[in-house]
């Protein structure tokens, strides 16, 4: 749940982030890339409000090719860019596991002080 959490916060409040890193996750509930839609309807405002995503420099998001997420991360990224985001998406092996959160943690951190 942290990442859909993460989404809603910060589509939420574009204004007041730099930096959204997504692990394992993306927009959850419903029917997959039907919920997503939905999702991306619901928030077009401020998905597609450039003034308030002005300071956005990296939406980041990674998820393993085993992990059941992976078709939502993807949908995910794929209706952030429909919006005129332009989120990065790394994948890697593995699932809905800690050892790839804690290897995302720490390919995702550094870039916050580039």
């Amino acid at each position: 749940m942290g990442g859909a959490q993460t989404l809603e916060i910060a589509v939420r409040h574009l204004k007041d982030f730099g930096y959204v890193g997504v692990f394992s996750s993306g927009v959850l509930g419903g029917n997959g890339a039907d919920a997503v839609d939905a999702w991306g309807t619901q928030h077009a405002a401020q998905l597609d409000d450039k003034s308030a995503r002005a300071s956005l420099a990296l939406v980041w998001f990674a998820t393993g090719k085993d992990d059941f997420l992976l078709p939502t991360s993807k949908a995910t990224v794929g209706m952030l860019e429909k919006h005129g985001l332009h989120p990065v998406f790394h994948g890697s092996d593995g699932g809905h596991v800690w050892a790839n959160w804690r290897d995302y943690l720490h390919e995702f951190a550094p870039q916050l002080f580039k």
